[in-house]
């Protein structure tokens, strides 16, 4: 039986990955081989999640299983954003403290992820829980001469970033002042951004050295990872929207706080979700909130659909993209009615060369999963008695995946969300029977036209009903 740490050595340098920052595909070689550090940017909860938001999630989630086969520890953490404009609107809106709004909405969140079969991260640290990490850092960078004071603000000075704009691709002579970039009289330059600000007496804040105020966006992540992980770490994951402003200031102030050293090793983000020929924005009214997307259909479907494109690529939604994704997967369930789960754990060099290597290369989620489920068809072509080793394959590859959470008899009665429960359909099908049985056949057609409207189709066989989900 192999050690976790001759396990990790055996697969060290295998997994690569395509690095934002270096524009290019690099082999993943940690910084220390036996506990990788990894950072995601969460969600700022002042509302329902959108299917946007789940992608990063359920991205860095099948990234974090693959690293916890791959070494020995993994730390994840991805913050939560409880401190900005938005969430104040909100909470003046409906007459409330902020934590109403953003408690509430953390929850949420946290069951839509759960609905998406996400695992939690190691660690979820908040922005508000992370203000005294935030007043030292920004304390560091004006001893380190990296930031200024101006007008009751603590700004940062990109021209102390010697390679300011090189994440994003834009050098600082030509950036523009973009997003929550405010421009203002008192930077010294229009590009440099916003550490600490004042705040306003009807407005949440904090006691700080340069006054009451609040914390600019992006201190937030690099104060919640100095705290968490320690610099430098290993990957910072996040959407492509982030790149800039975000990450590219991000980096820039992490790279004065760590004495100009690298901030993360990798940089990895996925792409947007294109609503056919648009991009999904509020401004168009094509938001797609997970919530909703539930009510219609198991997040086993959703999880399909976020990771059947490979991350770094935009996903194109269609009107048909949640059938496909579960005609797709009942074909799965089809083919696993024949396969045994044995629940054996099985290390990553045990699972099929081909499924492996295609997660190995940058996360190709689409070729694995195309490897699975040949994979699937051979094993219920097998003689029975080879099929239960290959099997124990199959699960196990489900597992890294985070698919086939359910046993297939489940499945064709999942309930996915604001569906049906299971006792009323079952009432449902006894009236009809009893319909049938007094030859009140215009009834009996209307019960299962009802049903069939809520997605439910009824088997009728010799000696009774069965019911489920199309």
């Amino acid at each position: 039986m192999q050690t976790s740490a001759q396990q990790s050595n055996e697969n060290h340098h295998r997994l690569k990955i395509f690095d934002s920052l270096r524009k290019q595909l690099r082999t993943f070689v940690p910084i220390d081989n036996s506990h990788v550090k990894m950072y995601v940017c969460g969600p700022t909860v002042y509302n329902y999640a959108h299917i946007g938001n789940a992608r990063p999630a359920v991205v860095f989630d099948l990234l974090s299983r693959v690293l916890r086969q791959l070494y020995p520890k993994l730390t994840y953490v991805r913050n939560i954003t409880d401190v900005d404009d938005k969430i104040n609107t909100a909470a003046k809106q409906e007459g409330v403290d902020i934590s109403v709004i953003t408690q509430r909405f953390t929850k949420i969140y946290h069951e839509d992820l759960r609905a998406l079969h996400c695992l939690p991260p190691d660690i979820e640290p908040t922005a508000t829980e992370s203000m005294a990490e935030m007043l030292a850092c920004i304390s560091q960078l004006l001893a380190n001469g990296a930031a200024y004071e101006a007008d009751g603000h603590v700004i940062f000075s990109v021209s102390s970033c010697d390679d300011y704009g090189v994440l994003s691709g834009r050098s600082l002579a030509d950036n523009q002042a973009g997003a929550r970039v405010d421009v203002a009289d008192y930077k010294r330059n229009p590009q440099d951004f916003v550490l600490w600000k004042p705040a306003g007496e009807d407005e949440p804040g904090w006691d700080s050295p340069w006054g009451r105020g609040r914390p600019g966006w992006h201190i937030e992540c690099t104060a919640m990872i100095k705290k968490h992980a320690g610099l430098p770490i290993d990957i910072h994951g996040g959407g492509a929207d982030l790149l800039f402003p975000h990450h590219e200031n991000e980096r820039a102030q992490g790279r004065c706080l760590h004495t100009k050293g690298e901030y993360a090793n990798y940089w990895m983000h996925n792409g947007m979700i294109q609503m056919g020929t648009d991009k999904m924005s509020k401004s168009l009214g094509n938001i797609l909130l997970i919530r909703d997307l539930l009510h219609a259909t198991p997040g086993e479907v959703l999880r399909l659909v976020l990771i059947q494109t490979r991350y770094s690529q935009p996903l194109i939604w269609k009107e048909d993209t949640l059938v496909q994704a579960k005609i797709w997967l009942d074909k799965v369930y089809r083919l696993l009615e024949h396969i045994p789960d044995p629940g054996v754990d099985l290390t990553w060099s045990e699972l099929p060369e081909d499924f492996t290597s295609a997660l190995e290369d940058d996360l190709n989620t689409p070729l694995a999963l195309h490897h699975w489920y040949r994979n699937m068809r051979k094993i219920v072509d097998m003689p029975v008695a080879k099929q239960q080793g290959a099997g124990a394959q199959v699960w196990a590859c489900a597992r890294v995946l985070g698919l086939a959470n359910h046993k297939p008899s489940e499945w064709f009665q999942h309930l996915p969300m604001g569906r049906l429960s299971e006792e009323k359909i079952l009432d449902m099908i006894e009236k009809r029977t009893a319909a049938k049985k007094d030859r009140d056949f215009a009834k009996a057609d209307t019960i299962r036209k009802v049903l069939e409207d809520q997605g439910v189709l009824l088997e009728d066989g010799p000696d009774k009903t069965t019911w489920r989900y199309q």
